[in-house]
């Protein structure tokens, strides 16, 4: 029986796709043969009038540095299968580092740069990494642990290594003015980036990679909330790079401008910004600090980006932003909002302010990460994440008896693909538990499909609000907040009620220069909600938690609920 999704596919994008076998760096390999001279990587730090703090690396000169790297790794005794940790900001060198590593058959462990030294040191042991490369203004909190940790190799790097001269001493002065770089003395395991590049101008050794080999250990908290690397193959990325790709069918290839302003150690930037760029031979505009939002705007304007993919922050800032007429952002093609829901009014304001197309998508690190997405051109629905990607099957699960739930009903979500992982490192109990015998990936996330093949996510398993015993989901409450004209962010968590069990608290970002009661909020909340879903407490705050690449951290509120009832 055919999907009931297929049928509302665009006609451009095809129904199954025949993947290349091939590992994930022969991407770069085929751009840089096909597109030498082109653009390959443009940093922006920051405008000064007309004048561009950064810097520009072809494809050829992209190619070149990820050999030396791959060279150098190997004359440091990195072999294949060898885990090699990237702790950098977006950046050149994270490509020269990431494509350098996959040269070598060994896997790349992404790192968060914000990760505290007992972060880092959980991370690092747990994949045994023996080498890896970051900024210097990270490495104090690298050698606090480095005892702890399998780690003898270090490579450092800093923002002024491809920024030229004169340029470079500028951009030197300023981020050593802001402690973003430390002098490190070399020696003793401790290399510099460019030294070592220098050192090994000659080809790499030819190691035979295969599209079945691991790539990537992406640390995920999964169901569970204990961190965990993802093993993610070759075919895995790929595979996912080549579904976005065909699924965003008039990008063509050479041409586009990518702006890489989400993290490239998080999956989503990684794939859908960084990989998606490389494969299509494009430009990729990389932005180190999308904040504030102004220098996202006018990196659009100035490097005429065509495709901006990013997390609904990002899209909410642009189409709040008091000055936002003032930026010309009528480049913008096509955007895939990832991480977090996307209400239908911020994609119809986005599209009023840039002619492009701006959809709501839905993915999970363990499925490298993109699964589902609205049409980019044709019919987009309404709080749904879309329809399953090309040879993507999903079905929604009753998640105590395993079976399959019927079209409306909730249930767990289950999906299938060339893109979901091989497992987790180290984990095989935790690996049984989120993939089937027969692989399906249990996404741990509770959804339901109408009966057009478009599939929408009602929350986490684990966020779940049981209020005097009704299930709320925090989502549900979300979208009715963010309808209200006032509010710009806000996010719903339950909170211990000696009477009811849980009650529903809403934390409230406001527009700028708005105001607002509790009573108000909670008085359009009631026209809108069933009596045991409208938030009991109201705070407003002036941001709210969030990780690198913009979604909300709601553990965070969470736990700080909790530390207060034990204060009290």
């Amino acid at each position: 029986m055919e999907a009931p999704w297929l049928a509302y596919y665009e006609p451009e994008v095809p129904r199954t796709i025949d993947y290349p076998k091939m590992p994930l760096h022969q991407m770069l390999e085929d751009s840089a043969r096909k597109y030498p001279d082109h653009t390959a990587a443009r940093l922006i730090l920051r405008y000064m009038g007309p004048l561009r703090l950064g810097g520009t690396m072809t494809y050829r000169q992209l190619m070149d540095n990820v050999n030396r790297f791959a060279a150098a790794l190997h004359a440091l005794g990195v072999r294949k299968g060898d885990r090699v940790a990237i702790m950098l900001p977006n950046l050149p060198q994270f490509l020269i580092a990431f494509f350098g590593t996959l040269k070598l058959g060994a896997i790349v462990v992404n790192t968060n740069p914000t990760y505290t030294s007992r972060e880092i040191q959980h991370q690092f042991a747990d994949a045994g990494a023996e080498t890896v490369i970051l900024l210097s203004s990270f490495y104090p909190r690298l050698k606090e642990i480095q005892g702890q940790t399998q780690v003898k190799n270090v490579i450092i790097a800093d923002v002024p290594d491809y920024v030229p001269a004169p340029l470079n001493v500028l951009v030197k002065s300023n981020v050593k003015k802001h402690g973003l770089m430390i002098d490190v003395p070399l020696g003793n395991g401790v290399y510099g980036l460019k030294e070592l590049l220098a050192q090994h101008p000659e080809a790499p050794p030819q190691v035979a990679v295969g599209a079945e080999d691991t790539a990537l250990f992406q640390y995920t908290g999964g169901t569970t909330g204990v961190p965990k690397a993802a093993m993610l193959s070759h075919l895995n990325l790929v595979a996912n790079t080549v579904q976005v790709k065909n699924w965003m069918y008039t990008l063509e290839e050479g041409k586009e401008r990518i702006m890489g302003a989400i993290p490239f150690f998080h999956v989503y930037g990684m794939t859908v910004a960084m990989l998606l760029s490389i494969y299509l031979g494009a430009e990729l505009v990389i932005v180190p600090n999308p904040r504030p939002i102004d220098g996202v705007m006018l990196a659009i304007q100035k490097e005429r980006a065509t495709i901006y993919p990013g997390v609904p922050t990002m899209y909410i800032g642009i189409i709040n932003h008091p000055k936002v007429t003032e930026y010309d952002l009528r480049s913008v093609k096509a955007c895939i909002s990832g991480a977090a829901p996307l209400p239908m009014d911020v994609q119809v304001k986005f599209g009023d302010i840039t002619g492009g197309r701006l959809v709501e998508g839905y993915g999970l690190t363990e499925a490298a990460p993109v699964t589902h997405c609205n049409p980019i051109y044709g019919e987009r629905r309404s709080g749904s994440i879309g329809l399953p990607f090309p040879d993507v099957d999903a079905r929604i699960m009753d998640y105590e008896k395993l079976t399959e739930k019927n079209t409306g009903e909730d249930g767990e979500l289950w999906v299938k693909g060339p893109q979901v992982m091989q497992g987790y490192w180290g984990k095989p109990d935790e690996t049984a538990k989120t993939i089937t015998e027969d692989g399906w990936l249990r996404t741990g996330d509770i959804a339901r499909r109408d009966a057009e093949g478009y599939f929408y996510i009602v929350d986490r398993l684990k966020d779940i609000i049981i209020a005097s015993g009704f299930n709320i989901v925090p989502r549900e409450v979300e979208e009715v907040l963010f309808l209200h004209p006032k509010v710009q962010e806000a996010v719903v968590i339950g909170v211990p009620d000696k009477f009811r069990g849980e009650s529903v608290k809403a934390f409230v970002v406001l527009k700028e220069d708005q105001t607002a009661t509790a009573e108000e909020i909670v008085a359009f909340c009631k026209e809108r909600l069933a009596p045991y879903k409208v938030p009991r407490q109201i705070e407003f705050r002036s941001e709210l938690p969030k990780t690198q690449v913009g979604k909300f951290l709601r553990r965070v509120l969470v736990e700080e609920e909790r530390e207060k009832l034990q204060k009290a």
